[in-house]
């Protein structure tokens, strides 16, 4: 993390806790890359969000196996209100009963997968890295190479690879509801008409329409996401700035103080973060379904 013999300044802290793990294609340890390289894989998101992955349905198992059709108990009783408003959600944005039957539970999955990788924000900055630098040194290899971010939100990657899974099912429904031909016709008519001179401009603003939809569902996530993983790490910093300017002491309060406020107030960030990107995906998929 620092140069040895020294601990690490604000700014090294930081940029260290923002690599990510990554490696090649072929599995080879990469120790700098460029902003965006398409050789390259961030394990870290993808190691924990196939595990939050695994997690979530294991916890939607649970309850499935354990419904009774009697007074639910809590646990039941709250997932059965989630269902029920992810359902409730679904039917008001498409439309298309035998097209819900796969797209309400896939809304399920999405807010559920979401709002537990976006949970992940809630351990302590340095729990996950501290634990990885230790195996990573125990394993031989240089223990300041040894990156770990512990949020897969907070991964651009990860959210315009979901983005662009819900950018794919929306052409898949538009051509399954309205036909090749009819999505085909849709997208040289509309929005301007259907003149010959105005299918150029009709497509390109198809385009646009498109790309910007998935840009921003994915950068919206990741933006705020990314955002709070800062104010997590500046508030680990915080109270050693607050230390070497007062007190000792001053270090654990200035933590718990400052880290409880801003984990409550995380918790409505992460929960509605994942609900926005549940919505849109529902909007998105029901504006498929329609003609324009």
């Amino acid at each position: 993390m620092a140069a040895e013999g020294h601990a690490p300044t604000a700014s090294e802290y930081i940029v260290h806790h923002l690599q990510h793990w990554q490696v090649d294609w072929s599995l080879k340890p990469v120790v700098q890359s460029a902003i965006v390289d398409f050789n390259v894989i961030n394990l870290d998101s993808v190691l924990y969000a196939l595990i939050i992955g695994a997690l979530g349905c294991f916890v939607l198992w649970l309850a499935a196996r354990k419904a009774t059709p009697g007074v639910p108990g809590r646990f039941q009783a709250a997932v059965e209100i989630l269902v029920e408003m992810v359902d409730n959600q679904a039917k008001a944005n498409v439309h298309n009963a035998a097209s819900r039957k796969f797209i309400a539970p896939l809304a399920l999955t999405v807010f559920v997968w979401i709002f537990l990788l976006n949970a992940m924000d809630m351990l302590p900055v340095d729990l996950l890295p501290a634990i990885w630098t230790q195996v990573y040194s125990a394993l031989g290899h240089d223990p300041h190479h040894a990156y770990m971010r512990a949020v897969p939100t907070a991964d651009l990657s990860t959210t315009l690879g979901l983005s662009t899974s819900v950018l794919l099912l929306c052409l898949f429904y538009s051509v399954k509801v309205k036909g090749l031909g009819g999505w085909g016709h849709e997208l040289i008519t509309a929005p301007f008409g259907a003149h010959p001179l105005l299918w150029p401009v009709n497509l390109l603003m198809q385009v646009i329409e498109y790309l910007a939809k998935t840009v921003s569902h994915g950068m919206r996530l990741f933006g705020n996401m990314y955002a709070g993983e800062l104010v997590f790490m500046l508030i680990a910093l915080m109270g050693g700035a607050m230390a070497a300017s007062f007190s000792g002491v001053m270090l654990p309060i200035g933590h718990i103080i400052a880290g409880t406020v801003w984990a409550i107030f995380h918790i409505l960030v992460i929960t509605l973060q994942a609900f926005i990107f549940m919505m849109l995906t529902l909007i998105y998929l029901g504006q498929a379904h329609e003609a324009h």
